[in-house]
């Protein structure tokens, strides 16, 4: 962040021709209607030609003036017209932890600290509205801008993640130098609203998914204190149902509590670095038991040099463990399952493939299949010991990390999971959550 300079050496020519444009710009009908008086003077009043003229100069030059001095900004090194005139107030800017535009009553940023230029890349000296269009944000400041008095406001944004902000716009009031700016700071309500928001969804999800075991625990219960009281062979039965349903609730529980923490940092993007080929190397190891439980081959096809891309690799080890996991459960009939890594290319990212040769899924289930609880059969999953949540946990790891989950299947000939990452290591880009094919 450069520091404010007051000015100490004459304008720059362009900053000098700048500020007598936009002068001339704003003076153009005072300086019009200058001309209309002195005109009506010399022809129908009688006055001389030399004290007309000397009117409208007077008039005109009037106009010209600065209505403030301190309302011109000031020069910084490089020439830019962007620093507010008094140097607290850039530093009381950058004293706060939040981000913070100053602007002048036209909306044009003329100072913002260095939280404010992290979180929203305005660059100094153009229009707010360059970066926040909210209609909302945008009234605010045009009624605080014309003596309002201050005002907070709540804003969204969609892209590339949905984000809430809340606004406080205030003019800065008290000397001559500050009079004409506005301070605008905004917190990020994102994680508040997230979480509100997870606390009603997992309530209501895990209200709806709970009901079922737990009417089975209390059935089976009953029956043990009741009728099976003195059956041994109905008591180790029941017994070992009950012990799958509750072993089922808690598989729900942490899946759901899972999903909430990733939806809760889906705005926080990874800044660590990864290497795909050897979490797939890893997961291929500790997966290899429940392949072989399942007479199901794993294969795995891994170029020798890494395959690095920016993400959270405990988060990615749990997509990739859930798509590896569900071919061999649902594609087992195949018999084998490949898990192919590919580096990047000129037309994308880096790539990994989760190839499985069983029945396939029917089209029109695949653009749901990463849903909540959407299960294609419901016995079979269940059967499984799935819970309907792993496709939707691995959409939201790969929202946040800006990668493309890409499904391919036909009845009779297997699926095709592909997770597509940016390329770049830190390529900027608005995630695309699903593909279908």
């Amino acid at each position: 962040m450069a520091a404010i300079k007051a000015e100490s050496s004459p304008r720059k020519p362009a900053a000098t021709t700048e500020i007598l444009g936009r002068r001339l710009n704003e003076a153009r009908w005072p300086i019009l209607a200058a001309a209309v008086v002195a005109i009506a003077l010399y022809a129908a009043a009688g006055v001389p030609p030399l004290a007309a003229l000397a009117a409208f100069a007077a008039i005109a030059a009037a106009a010209l003036l600065p209505r403030r001095m301190a309302a011109e900004p000031l020069t910084v090194a490089d020439g830019p017209l962007i620093a507010p005139a008094d140097p607290a107030v850039g530093r009381f800017a950058e004293a706060l932890p939040d981000p913070v535009f100053i602007l002048d009553r036209r909306g044009i940023v003329r100072y913002a600290n260095a939280q404010a230029l992290a979180a929203f890349p305005v660059r100094q000296g153009d229009p707010l509205t360059f970066r926040l269009r909210a209609p909302d944000l945008v009234a605010a400041f045009d009624r605080v801008a014309k003596g309002g008095p201050a005002e907070r406001v709540e804003f969204s944004e969609r892209v590339p993640t949905e984000r809430w902000f809340a606004a406080w716009f205030s003019p800065i009031r008290g000397t001559r130098v500050s009079d004409d700016l506005i301070i605008l700071i905004i917190e990020d309500l994102t994680e508040r609203r997230r979480v509100e928001k997870i606390r009603v969804d997992f309530v209501a999800n895990a209200s709806h998914e709970l009901r079922t075991p737990l009417a089975s625990l209390a059935g089976f219960i009953e029956t043990l204190l009741g009728p099976a009281r003195d059956d041994p062979a109905a008591r180790a039965r029941f017994l070992k149902i009950m012990h799958e349903q509750a072993t089922r609730m808690s598989r729900l529980v942490d899946d759901l509590l899972s999903l909430s923490r990733i939806e809760m940092k889906a705005h926080v993007r990874p800044s660590a670095e990864a290497d795909l080929g050897a979490i797939v190397r890893h997961l291929i190891d500790a997966l290899e038991p429940l392949a072989r439980e399942m007479d199901v081959t794993l294969e795995a096809d891994i170029p020798e040099t890494p395959v690095v891309v920016t993400g959270d690799r405990d988060d990615l080890i749990q997509v990739f463990e859930n798509l590896i996991e569900n071919a061999c459960k649902y594609g087992r009939s195949g018999k084998r399952v490949i898990v192919t890594v590919s580096p990047q290319r000129e037309d994308a990212g880096a790539t990994v493939s989760v190839r499985d040769f069983g029945p396939g899924i029917a089209q029109d289930h695949i653009p749901r299949l990463t849903e909540r609880f959407y299960r294609v059969e419901a016995d079979s999953s269940r059967q499984h010991r799935g819970t309907g949540l792993g496709l939707a946990i691995a959409k939201h790891t790969l929202n946040r990390h800006q990668a493309r989950l890409l499904i391919e299947s036909k009845p009779g000939e297997g699926a095709n999971f592909s997770v597509i990452f940016p390329q770049g290591l830190t390529a900027p880009r608005s995630a695309e959550v699903s593909e279908y094919r």
